[in-house]
């Protein structure tokens, strides 16, 4: 899958194990890991008490200009680790009392990932696996994972399409919605909807995300009404309202500033008014830098 990259629907073809580096800037047989921590600040199905033994990779496929993780996926940063190297940072994370493996942005480590979750799962790790990405996914590429991956946390971001499309301008990513829907499509149909354990942490299943942009009301709304229409009700839905203007966001007016308390209780008010019924929402204080994990690999 390295020597001619299709792992994301930018089908860059470039031969990473020879040097060449596509859209994600990533070489090599090896993955970049920027931090492994226990994670207090998931969904509280996640994150639960003892924390998400969350894995930050390096790098990612996508070049969104309010990214908050942008100190690590907009440059080519973190410690270089084999397959082998990283099932035991998923071990380890295990042993640290973590509720689950959550992995964030792993789209350009695929088939490294692949390799890791097999080793791992043969050496002991039995806590379920979180693969917590942008949604700019191949469903052939995630067929590789059917069996490996318990929950998916898909963003699913944009809803429209065309050269001036949001994106398109806040992400360079060509038909984004396209791509990202079917790969929800896949998702769901590899681990349906979520299923909870008795202290109410996600054992299994699809929880979708969505963060409000200040000023695209009409791309939550598009979202929202394709996820009423194309999934059962039991997929719940993470309406997140945490925008921060960081990384490159000042060179876009519209979107340099947070959201508003109207325009996030629209978003609420459209969600209830589809008969959505499950998922989660947060308070407008959750739009804070402070909330930015630090990166760190003390795990690893």
């Amino acid at each position: 899958m390295l020597s001619s990259c299709e792992i994301c629907p930018l089908r860059c073809r470039v031969n990473r194990l020879a040097g060449q580096a596509g859209g994600c800037r990533v070489t090599g047989p090896n993955v970049l890991v920027a931090s492994a921590q226990l994670h207090y600040w998931e969904e509280p199905c996640i994150s639960g008490t003892r924390g998400s033994g969350t894995v930050f990779f390096g790098s990612c496929n996508l070049r969104c200009v309010f990214c908050q993780n942008y100190e690590i996926s907009q440059v080519r940063t973190g410690r270089e680790l084999t397959p082998s190297q990283l099932s035991r940072v998923f071990l380890r994370l295990q042993e640290a009392g973590a509720h689950n493996v959550n992995l964030v942005s792993p789209t350009h480590f695929l088939p490294q990932v692949v390799l890791a979750l097999r080793q791992a799962r043969s050496e002991g790790l039995t806590i379920p696996v979180v693969y917590n990405s942008n949604a700019y996914e191949l469903p052939s590429a995630l067929r590789h994972l059917e069996g490996l991956v318990d929950v998916y946390l898909p963003d699913l971001k944009y809803a429209s399409e065309g050269p001036h499309a949001p994106a398109r301008r806040y992400s360079r990513a060509p038909g984004y919605f396209a791509a990202a829907t079917a790969a929800i499509l896949e998702m769901y149909r590899q681990v349906g909807a979520p299923e909870f354990d008795r202290e109410g942490l996600i054992r299994r299943g699809l929880i979708i995300r969505h963060l409000v942009l200040p000023g695209l009301l009409d791309e939550t709304k598009a979202v929202l009404k394709w996820i009423a229409e194309k999934l059962p009700r039991t997929v719940h839905v993470s309406l997140m309202a945490q925008y921060v203007p960081v990384y490159r966001a000042f060179r876009f007016p519209e979107i340099n500033r947070t959201l508003t308390s109207a325009e996030y209780e629209e978003a609420l008010n459209y969600f209830d008014s589809l008969g959505l019924e499950n998922g989660y929402r947060q308070e407008l204080g959750a739009a804070d830098e402070s909330f930015i994990p630090p990166f760190d690999v003390s795990l690893a």
